[in-house]
């Protein structure tokens, strides 16, 4: 391996709470080397390159920030809408990020809200709440391939993207702008995923995604996410402040600009529940 190769680490989730039983310690010691020995070289680096990223984001904590979405047509035409995005790191065992993205404008639909439970081991919980309804509506699993408020950004993409969510196989290196990038393939291991797979870019330096490329179940380009304006939070935490989803198939995209980004405001389970969406205006 080169020396951008990250340190060895085992196929684990990304958090730990409590203890195993004793018997389970011992099976899981027992099969660690077939585990290790049923994966190519590549799928190991590739896992280790997405853990890495992953393992340099733990402990913000929670985050608040306000975004512009701004949506274009094939024709160029635009339209824009407000939003603010809560997040709140979740420690156990099993379970991923909370998400809380509410909609403050145009008038017509805002209040409109969306809350995401991200899980590791099963498909995320997804809750819309409509305003003009007045009801939570449960996003389904079938559904989460659908577009976010007629984005491009699909319900499953606004969730957080959890390591063991994917397998992960290293392609080669290659330049990304200024910077050498790792080249990830990733692809879904729950089965309603509107995705195939996907490729990553994710630099050798501080381990930041730079680009990912989304095929669709027939296996076409469908989107490419582009990261820039890049921050660091708390002198740990890196943020794009603009994210660009560019649809290769109708010519549509979709740009996210963040500003007043903040971290450890104090969020609670309270700021994420499903009740907590109808007072989210």
């Amino acid at each position: 391996m080169s020396e951008h190769t990250p340190r060895q680490m085992q196929p684990t989730n990304r958090r730990r709470s409590g203890r195993l039983p004793r018997w389970m310690c011992l099976l899981l010691i027992a099969l660690l080397p077939l585990a290790a020995a049923a994966q190519s070289p590549e799928e190991q680096k590739g896992l280790e390159i997405s853990t890495e990223a992953d393992q340099r984001d733990l402990g913000f904590g929670d985050s608040v920030a306000s975004i512009e979405m701004i949506l274009k047509n094939a024709n160029g035409q635009t339209s824009t809408r407000e939003l603010r995005l809560n997040t709140l790191e979740v420690p156990d065992e099993g379970d991923g990020d909370k998400i809380l993205s509410v909609i403050q404008s145009p008038p017509d639909v805002r209040g409109t809200a969306l809350l995401t439970y991200t899980h590791i081991n099963e498909q995320d919980d997804q809750w819309l709440y409509l305003p003009a309804l007045k009801r939570v509506k449960r996003i389904s699993s079938a559904n989460k391939s659908g577009p976010f408020l007629g984005s491009e950004f699909a319900y499953e993409d606004l969730a957080s993207q959890e390591v063991a969510k994917y397998t992960h196989r290293y392609l080669r290196d290659e330049p990304c702008g200024e910077l050498q990038c790792f080249v990830v393939e990733r692809v879904p291991v729950y089965k309603d995923s509107g995705y195939t797979r996907q490729f990553t870019w994710i630099d050798h330096d501080e381990y930041r995604f730079w680009k990912v490329d989304f095929y669709d179940r027939k296996n076409d380009l469908l989107k490419t996410l582009t990261f820039s304006d890049y921050r660091q939070y708390l002198d740990q935490y890196w943020r794009a402040l603009i994210l660009d989803m560019h649809n290769h198939q109708t010519g549509k995209s979709t740009r996210l600009s963040y500003t007043d980004l903040r971290f450890r405001v104090g969020l609670t389970e309270a700021d994420f529940t499903r009740n907590a969406l109808r007072r989210s205006r």
